[in-house]
């Protein structure tokens, strides 16, 4: 039997990134981040350190995660000894009963005294909270978990609108594949923006979708309309939103009369029409605010609000902060 390759000094000074599995685990909140810091370690190697990745779980050996896929565990939790970069702890939906993994917390909470940085995706947030992690921080969770987060935790600060939440050297991630938009945000952290713009296009991903970003579109906030005439406008409406978006306008697209299409519309989308145009038109602004550079006034014009007045109104009163004040928070480029 050939013997185990030996570590080269290169890659010994890699960050050593410890996963946590155990069982019932969702698969994705560990196959996400475990790619993004393993191609950015490809990227890297052999010129500068990367990231070395290692499945920690409650023993060594097989872990059945939640959909099935068997992984394999290469030192259990409680004889981690050396230092640990970078901690991740996956979620699943036994993660949210406190009477589940009972053993875990404690571990958690034993090995985030010896990282540089302690995250989780998803519902992995019930477990850093149960191990006092998060204890006067701010974090967030899947949406649908996100009440549950709140009530069973009150010392923390649920923030249900986020795509991840950095306090301190805590880093919390909304739903699953959030957990690579996170993990993506480290690597540009440690390794550079130029990295991260590579592994994002290897990974064929956005480069960032900001920790201020909804966790879901308008689209999927909102229902998709049950019959065809609707669904079409809807699916027609954000490449075109510098147009005339009048009901009269909509209604002459989907063959219908205005009031048939307006009760139509809230009947099966759960929204006026214009309050539905709004939110599209908000969304392509905060996008077009947090990854570009061009003007406040630019934008307004090209999502139509027409005029830097009415984009000002419209942001204060569905994201609480103006235009300006929600660039400098959340840009890429700020």
């Amino acid at each position: 039997m050939a013997e185990p390759a030996r570590r080269s000094p290169q890659r010994s000074r890699d960050r050593r990134v410890l996963i946590a599995a155990f069982p019932d685990v969702q698969l994705l909140d560990i196959a996400g981040p475990s790619s993004v810091f393993t191609t950015a370690s490809q990227l890297v190697s052999p010129k500068r350190p990367g990231y070395r990745v290692e499945i920690a779980g409650l023993q060594t050996g097989p872990v059945v995660t939640e959909g099935g896929v068997i992984l394999q565990a290469t030192v259990p939790l409680h004889r981690v000894r050396e230092p640990v970069d970078t901690l991740v702890v996956p979620g699943g939906m036994v993660t949210m009963a406190s009477s589940n993994l009972p053993e875990l917390p404690p571990l958690l909470r034993g090995l985030a005294e010896r990282c540089r940085r302690v995250t989780s995706v998803c519902t992995g947030s019930f477990l850093l909270a149960r191990a006092g992690l998060l204890d006067g921080k701010r974090a967030t969770t899947h949406w649908m978990a996100c009440d549950d987060l709140q009530k069973q935790h009150s010392r923390c600060e649920v923030l249900p609108d986020r795509i991840f939440v950095r306090d301190g050297r805590i880093w919390t991630s909304a739903g699953v594949t959030s957990g690579i938009d996170m993990a993506l945000a480290m690597v540009e952290e440690d390794l550079g923006r130029n990295v991260a713009r590579q592994v994002a296009r290897l990974l064929v991903m956005y480069l960032r979708r900001p920790g201020g970003q909804s966790q879901f579109s308008v689209q999927l906030a909102s229902q998709w309309a049950s019959r065809a005439p609707i669904r079409e406008v809807q699916e027609w409406l954000p490449e075109h939103l510098r147009e005339d978006l009048s009901v009269e306008t909509l209604a002459q697209r989907a063959a219908m009369s205005p009031r048939n299409f307006s009760r139509a519309f809230r009947t099966q989308v759960g929204v006026t029409p214009a309050r539905y145009v709004e939110r599209l038109r908000v969304e392509a602004a905060r996008t077009s605010l947090e990854t570009s550079q061009r003007t406040i006034k630019e934008i307004a014009r090209d999502v139509g609000f027409g005029t830097l007045e009415t984009m000002h109104r419209v942001f204060k009163r569905t994201l609480g902060v103006p235009p300006a004040e929600y660039r400098r928070r959340f840009a890429a480029h700020a």
